[in-house]
C-alpha cells in the first residue's frame, strides 16, 4: 500500500514534531505525515530551556507546549557557592508535544509503532512493506551508532523521576545544578523542577566517560536526595532516562556522508545540539522555523538546506567542543565540577548566550580568561591531541 503526502518526516521526537508544527502553522496548505517507531509522539521526555533561548518570533511555536513556567529565575549550588539567576525557565513535556501534533495533523498523518526500513528522496519505506511517497522527505530519527562513530567525546546520562510528595516540598524555583552531591562517575549534579507545590521532578545527571546507565542505582540516589531534603514521597508518576553525546571533536564530512544524502536531516541526526550541554531544544526550534520559511520544500532543496545549516552549526560549535575536550580530557572525573563552578560565577547574560549556543567572541574570551580550573599542563596536552577523548563508538 502506498500513500502520498507533500512532506514526510521520519521520526516523531522533538525535532520532527517541531518541524511538523511549524509547517502546519506557516504552510497550512501542505500535507504532512510523521512516522514514529515508538508508542507516542515525543516518547517520554521533559525538555527544559531558558526563556532567553527562544527568539520572540518563535515563541508562538513553543509557548503552547510548555507544561511549567518559572519567571522567578533559577538556582545553582556548588561546593564553593550558591547563586540565584534571574533568567526565566520553561519546561516542555512529551505529552504536550503529542497533544499539539494531534491537533495540528489529521489522525491518519500520525503513524505510530511503524518502523522505517528506508528513507530516500521519493519517500519512506516501512518494515511492513508499505510505503509513503512525498515530494519532501526529512530524516529526524536521532543518532545511530554509525553516525556516532564519526564523533569524539563523552556522555551526559541521567535518570529523572517525577515525585509526588505527601506535603508541599517547599521548592519555589528550579535548581538547574546542585553539584554539592557526591561526585561519582564523572561530574555529577542533581536537577530539580518544582512542577507544583507537591510535584517535583528530580534528575540525577552525570558527565561520564562511559554510556552505561545503572537505572536502579540512580533511582536509589534520587530517593536518597529526596530524603535528605525532608520530602516524603507518596508516589513516582514518571521515570525518564537518557544517554546523550557530549561532543569534543570529530569529522563532520564523514558524519554527513553517513546516511542518505538525498533527503533533509533534522535534530540530533543532523548534529543540531549544543556540543557541551547536549541541549537540543533551541536548535530544534530555530531549524524548524527556518525550514518552514524555505521557498522550496522538495527533497533536493531540503537536503541542501540541512547540510549547509548543519555545517554552519558545526563551525559555530568549535568553542563548545574545545570546552568539552577540556572537561573530559584535562579534568580528573571527580574534579570536573570545578569547570562548571567557575563558569557559573560569570555574567548572567553570558551564561544565557552559552546555553543558547550563541556565545559572542567576547564571551569566549571571558570564559577562557584567568586561571583555568584544570591543570595547565594537562590542558595543553589535550589541546595538542594527547589524551583527548576518543570516538563515541560505545553502545547507548
Amino acid at each position: 500500500m502506498t500513500q502520498r503526502f507533500d512532506i514526510a518526516i521520519a521520526g516523531g521526537g522533538l525535532a520532527g514534531s517541531l518541524i511538523a508544527l511549524a509547517l502546519k502553522a506557516r504552510r497550512p496548505d501542505l500535507s504532512v505525515v510523521i512516522v514514529e517507531a515508538g508508542d507516542a509522539i515525543g516518547g517520554n521526555h521533559v525538555w527544559s530551556f531558558f526563556a532567553s533561548d527562544i527568539a520572540r518570533a518563535n515563541r508562538t511555536l513553543v509557548d503552547p507546549l510548555c507544561a511549567a513556567r518559572w519567571d522567578g529565575g533559577y538556582e545553582v549550588h556548588f561546593p564553593a557557592f550558591s547563586r540565584m539567576l534571574k533568567t526565566p525557565y520553561r519546561s516542555v513535556t512529551s505529552e504536550n508535544l503529542a497533544a499539539a501534533v494531534a491537533e495540528a495533523l489529521p489522525a491518519d498523518a500520525i503513524r505510530l509503532r511503524q518502523s522505517v526500513s528506508g528513507v530516500e528522496a521519493g519517500g519512506i519505506a516501512l518494515d511492513d512493506g508499505s510505503r509513503i511517497e512525498a515530494d519532501g522527505v526529512i530524516d529526524a530519527r536521532g543518532l545511530s551508532r554509525d553516525l556516532l562513530s564519526n564523533l569524539n567525546g563523552g556522555w551526559q546520562k541521567f535518570v529523572g523521576a517525577m515525585l509526588e510528595c505527601d506535603r508541599p516540598h517547599g521548592i519555589s524555583r528550579p535548581v538547574v545544578m546542585d553539584a554539592t552531591v557526591d561526585q561519582l562517575d564523572g561530574y555529577r549534579f542533581v536537577y530539580v523542577l518544582p512542577f507544583s507545590d507537591r510535584h517535583v521532578f528530580v534528575e540525577d545527571t552525570y558527565y561520564s566517560d562511559a554510556p552505561d546507565l545503572e537505572r536502579n542505582a540512580l533511582l536509589d540516589r534520587i530517593a536518597a536526595y529526596a530524603d535528605a531534603q525532608g520530602w516524603q514521597i507518596a508516589a513516582t508518576t514518571r521515570v525518564e532516562t537518557g544517554v546523550l553525546p557530549v561532543v569534543t571533536g570529530g569529522d563532520f564530512d564523514a558524519f554527513w556522508r553517513t546516511g542518505n544524502a538525498g533527503v533533509g536531516r533534522a535534530g540530533v541526526r543532523a548534529g543540531l545540539f549544543q556540543p557541551l550541554t547536549s541541549y537540543s531544544l533551541p536548535d530544534a526550534v530555530r531549524f524548524a522555523s527556518s525550514l518552514a520559511d524555505l521557498p522550496k520544500l522538495d527533497s533536493t532543496s531540503l537536503a541542501r538546506f540541512s547540510r549547509r545549516y548543519a555545517e554552519r552549526h558545526w563551525r559555530r560549535g568549535m568553542f563548545y567542543r574545545t570546552l568539552a575536550k577540556m572537561l573530559f580530557g584535562a579534568s580528573a572525573p571527580q574534579e570536573r565540577y570545578k569547570v562548571l563552578q567557575r563558569f557559573y560565577g560569570l555574567d548572567e547574560r553570558l551564561i544565557e548566550r552559552f546555553y543558547a549556543g550563541l556565545s559572542t567572541f567576547a564571551d569566549m574570551a571571558r570564559v577562557l580568561a584567568g586561571k583555568p580550573p584544570v591543570p595547565v599542563t594537562r590542558a595543553a596536552m589535550v589541546l595538542a591531541g594527547i589524551g583527548a577523548p576518543g570516538a563515541l563508538e560505545g553502545t547507548r
